[in-house]
């Protein structure tokens, strides 16, 4: 459904993490028009994730999802490597 939603020619979503917030770091989502050299790639449901390689460390054994209700729309990470987030919930550190 999502990438339906996408107006260009993307081949997936490409998920990394930034420096960025008062935890440290932030989960970074995008469209992806084209594999990287030492991308991941995972499919599931027919969605084709492309994982930066230098995100990986901070993602094993993540689980993600997106919802869309009434309290909030976007994407939900379940990372057991994360050891707090901040209070807004924007950041995460390990």
């Amino acid at each position: 459904m999502l990438m339906a939603k996408a107006t260009d020619d993307y081949i997936g979503l490409r998920i990394g993490v930034k420096a960025k917030g008062c935890s440290g770091l932030s989960y970074d989502v995008q469209y992806a028009k084209e594999k990287m050299k030492f991308d991941e790639v995972v499919e599931d449901k027919g969605v084709t994730v492309l994982i930066d390689p230098a995100a990986v460390m901070f993602l094993i054994g993540s689980e993600m999802d997106y919802v869309d209700d009434k309290f909030q729309t976007g994407f939900v990470f379940r990372n057991p490597n994360e050891k707090g987030r901040c209070g807004c919930g924007e950041s995460f550190h390990v």
